[in-house]
């Protein structure tokens, strides 16, 4: 492609002409530096390793700011058990999650069943509840199961349907992102990636628009649909209608996670990379200097690099880049997570014991309402058992001890979780620079997910490998990226 070109897709047959220039290419060690040891950075340094011919030295060099490896997929430690405390749950069309797990040889945590109940609390009772009942026998939690799904036809009627297949189609259109890469082309913005799989639409309007033009009843998106949106992403229905779709399907059947912890995946990809990895290592400034780049860390040391990748959200991330680079201003949606081991107090629901509470109690969007949801991630016996909220703001000791009857510990947690959604969505540029400066975190504003973040991953890496190392020049349209208009851009 010439740089010239309009057009924002590269074809994948460039990869093929690339195998062709290697051989001239590959006298000396090509750095690759990643900025984020999250699923988006190790996904980043995997693809390149999987696409990149043995004759290619590719050196990577990944950078860190905490301890560990994972970024927002982390575990927490209550009284000696280990729970999920960011991202918790796949889906089971999630690919590149299904490959890694496999790649990795790491175990599944069985699906949860549909038996394990769930209320909607208004603040004063509960307006639905389905059964919970606990068996070992699969043939119980079945009709459970089945009564459960009459209960929310009984007051949401087909609209449950018109849901279902809403979120078919979106999960369908998605999956247009694991073709061949014979036939899929390689990306340069969110928004050509977004419009090749019939996804873009869906970011210009909010989901309660999406879903009405769907046929769902008021009272279904009112009710459930705000339940999930406010559970998944701390949000309500005025959300963008892709993240919120995303959302829905995060509530189906056979969702799954990696047993000992999500974050494996990121570890076992960069281990399995070759990556020279750099933990509490802080990146401050991001240089353009020639042919090359040069990064400054909070150490006080410097790394030269040929490639650059951005692989962590820059909202509220420090990085001085010179020249400046522009993105649309965003915010972050923060999400409180208090993990709590006791015993929740019935009166505060509104019952008259424990047993009455199910297992997941969800609100609706009401600013007088303190939490978002509170869920049982364990019992450990009859008056002991770990439980996960999500609440907006900090929970205040004193609201705590009304909820609960009794805690022996609790842990809090401010994740800067999600981008707060809006219609219509506008996407920072894949490329930061037209250079060879990478920006995984761009599609976040469609979709956040430990699965969109590796797809975007694999285009990323696609695209280092097709422009960098083909020396192949590529256009940059900043105005189908997003990266015109007053007032809307940041400059970093």
């Amino acid at each position: 492609m010439s740089s010239s070109s309009s057009s924002s897709a590269i074809p994948a047959l460039t990869l093929i002409s690339l195998w062709l220039l290697l051989p001239a290419l590959s006298q000396a060690d090509d750095t690759v530096c990643i900025v984020g040891a999250g699923i988006g950075g190790a996904s980043v340094a995997h693809f390149l390793r999987e696409y990149s011919p043995s004759t290619l030295n590719l050196t990577i060099r990944m950078f860190e700011r905490n301890g560990v490896v994972g970024g927002r997929m982390a575990t927490v430690n209550v009284s000696g058990e280990f729970f999920e405390a960011g991202a918790s749950i796949l889906h089971p069309k999630n690919f590149h999650a299904v490959n890694y797990t496999r790649l990795l040889n790491l175990t599944v945590n069985s699906p949860s069943d549909d038996s394990e109940g769930f209320g909607i609390w208004d603040g004063e009772k509960f307006i639905f509840k389905t059964l919970s009942v606990k068996s070992k026998l699969p043939f119980v939690n079945r009709i459970v199961s089945l009564a459960n799904s009459l209960l929310l036809f009984v007051r949401y009627g087909y609209s449950l349907v018109r849901m279902d297949r809403f979120v078919e189609t979106t999960v369908n259109s998605f999956l247009k992102y694991y073709e061949s890469l014979k036939t899929r082309p390689v990306f340069e913005s969110v928004d050509e990636m977004l419009k090749w799989a019939g996804l873009h639409n869906l970011t210009a309007r909010t989901l309660a628009e999406e879903l009405a033009d769907s046929g769902l009843c008021p009272l279904l998106i009112q009710e459930l649909v705000t339940v999930i949106t406010r559970i998944n992403y701390g949000q309500n229905v005025s959300m963008s209608g892709l993240g919120g779709a995303v959302s829905l399907a995060g509530s189906g059947g056979g969702l799954w996670s990696i047993k000992g912890g999500n974050w494996q995946m990121a570890s076992g990809l960069i281990d399995r990379s070759d990556v020279a990895l750099h933990l509490h290592e802080e990146i401050e400034s991001i240089s353009s200097i020639g042919d090359y780049y040069e990064l400054n860390s909070t150490m006080g040391n410097s790394y030269t690099c040929d490639v650059a990748v951005v692989a962590t959200p820059l909202d509220e991330l420090n990085v001085e880049f010179t020249p400046s680079v522009s993105i649309p201003k965003r915010e972050l949606q923060h999400t409180h997570a208090t993990l709590v081991r006791g015993l929740l107090n019935p009166v505060y629901f509104g019952v008259n014991s424990v047993s009455e509470l199910p297992e997941l109690v969800a609100t609706l969007e009401d600013p007088d309402l303190p939490f978002t949801s509170i869920s049982v991630l364990k019992q450990h016996a009859g008056n002991d058992i770990t439980y996960k909220i999500f609440s907006r703001q900090p929970m205040a000791e004193a609201l705590l001890d009304s909820i609960f009857s009794a805690r022996t510990e609790t842990i809090r947690i401010n994740w800067a979780a999600y981008p707060h959604y809006t219609a219509p969505e506008v996407f920072a540029p894949f490329i930061l620079d037209g250079q060879h400066l990478y920006y995984v975190n761009a599609f976040e504003n469609a979709a956040s997910t430990m699965e969109t973040s590796a797809v975007a991953a694999e285009n990323v890496a696609r695209l280092i490998l097709s422009r960098y190392f083909s020396g192949v020049p590529v256009s940059l349209d900043l105005s189908s990226s997003g990266s015109s208009g007053g007032g809307v851009h940041v400059d970093l």
